[in-house]
This record gives structure tokens, C-alpha cells and sequence, in this order.
């Protein structure tokens, strides 16, 4: 089964909630800001993500989509 991550980056706040959740410490800040200014979370590899959704859960914004293929 494939786990896809989707991370809706311009509406991102960076505020790291969902890496701090993560357990799997997948998840990280992108170095280059959006369009508002913030450095929105990323899953550089998902490859080891396993679909838990914490990080979907507790996103204030609802901007992480998870989907199992």
C-alpha cells in the first residue's frame, strides 16, 4: 500500500504541530518561504510514512491530505 502525502503549502503557517507529532520524524520546514511568508512543513521522504495521520489530525489549517493506495 502507497502512502501519499499532500501538503497545501501556501496556506501553510509553519507552526510545526504536525512535525511535532510525527512518529516518525518525517516531517520538517521547507527552507524557502510561501507566499505569505511562512516555511511551510514538508515530508522530504514518505516513503517510510505509514499513514498514522497525526499530523493531518492536529493541523490547525486542515492543510495536509493524507491518501492510501
Amino acid at each position: 500500500m502507497a502512502i501519499y502525502l499532500h501538503f497545501d503549502r501556501d496556506r501553510c503557517k509553519g507552526c510545526g504541530l504536525c512535525i511535532s507529532v510525527c512518529p516518525r520524524k518525517l516531517l520538517t520546514l521547507e527552507n524557502t518561504a510561501n507566499v505569505n511568508g511562512y516555511r511551510p512543513a514538508s515530508c522530504p521522504d514518505a516513503s517510510n510514512c505509514f499513514g498514522c495521520a497525526s499530523c493531518a489530525k492536529i493541523c490547525p489549517d486542515s492543510i495536509i491530505t493524507i491518501r492510501k493506495d
